[in-house]
């Protein structure tokens, strides 16, 4: 672990509209870094970096960087046509690193680096195709209909116009079998409102309805960390909420940017205590069979 990391070019904008640069950058990820880093460690990583600023190209980066420094710790894992080393942040040491190295935005797996192929939560990505208030909507449907499941689940900002709903679960099934119960819960809540909810994949299909994504539970998909920024000009945050803030309709996301996330550290964390995981899925898959068939 080094005395001391190396900076440069700390004055350099990467957000021209409000003039942020990228010692902004890092300073934000060491104020979050004690709330982040619990939702970074263990897992793959992957970076959205922006050496020039939003505005200019970017690049996405899954593969760890071939000159690390050796204090940054990696993971070798399997993929479709062999392995992919991908970095690990498990201390704000690297979480500075990896704002030094301008990567704005870090996605990471669902699962931890000792069982890649068991996620720990299942993952309901709500993207609207207008307005945050459908997303809103959704996402509270959403929690009555997993209430009525037994499961209970958590929601963020993704940083965008959507919000991810996120069940707790212990690491007992394969991505897979996620991926199909999540895509059931979804046909439930599209068949008591089809008109506002769809699963189509394809976008010409979906009309003005919501998209119920469940793709990032299959295995090594990727999804926005809880606290990283977004390449938007105010500089977004994906940004965990307690669920009466989700009732509140003025609800906005553009409320949390880096610049003013620091008054809501201050506060107490809406993820400080998670759901307790559910050890089984098997009530609420025979309760979703039951509606499904009915």
């Amino acid at each position: 672990m080094p005395s001391a990391i190396k900076f440069s070019h700390l004055d350099k904008v990467l957000f021209p509209k409000d003039a942020i640069t990228k010692g902004e950058l890092i300073e934000y990820y060491r104020s979050v870094a004690e709330r982040m880093l619990p939702h970074l460690q263990d897992r793959p990583l992957a970076m959205a970096r922006y050496p020039n600023g939003i505005d200019k190209p970017s690049f996405f980066q899954q593969a760890a960087p071939t000159h690390l420094p050796s204090w940054v710790k990696q993971v070798t894992v399997s993929k479709e046509d062999g392995e992919i080393s991908h970095v690990l942040c498990q201390d704000e040491q690297t979480l500075a690193f990896l704002a030094n190295q301008a990567a704005v935005t870090l996605h990471t797996w669902l699962s931890r680096v000792d069982r890649p192929e068991r996620p720990d939560q299942l993952l309901f990505d709500l993207d609207p195709p207008h307005e945050f208030e459908e997303a809103r909507h959704a996402a509270l449907a959403l929690r009555e209909l997993l209430t009525e499941l037994g499961l209970p689940c958590v929601v963020k900002t993704t940083g965008g116009r959507g919000l991810h709903v996120g069940v707790p679960i212990e690491r007992r099934y394969d991505a897979d079998e996620l991926r199909e119960f999540a895509r059931d819960i979804c046909a439930i809540l599209e068949s008591r409102e089809p008109d506002r909810y769809t699963s189509e994949v394809r976008k010409a299909k979906r009309g003005d309805r919501l998209f119920l994504d469940v793709s990032r539970n299959a295995y090594a998909q990727l999804v926005v960390a809880p606290y990283t920024v977004r390449a938007t000009p105010d500089a977004r945050v994906a940004t965990p909420l307690d669920w009466s803030e989700v009732e509140d309709e003025t609800l906005t996301p553009s409320r949390f940017t880096l610049r003013s996330m620091g008054g809501r550290t201050a506060e107490s964390d809406p993820w400080h205590v998670m759901p307790e995981p559910a050890t089984s899925l098997t009530s609420a898959r025979r309760r979703v069979d039951s509606l499904l068939a009915a």
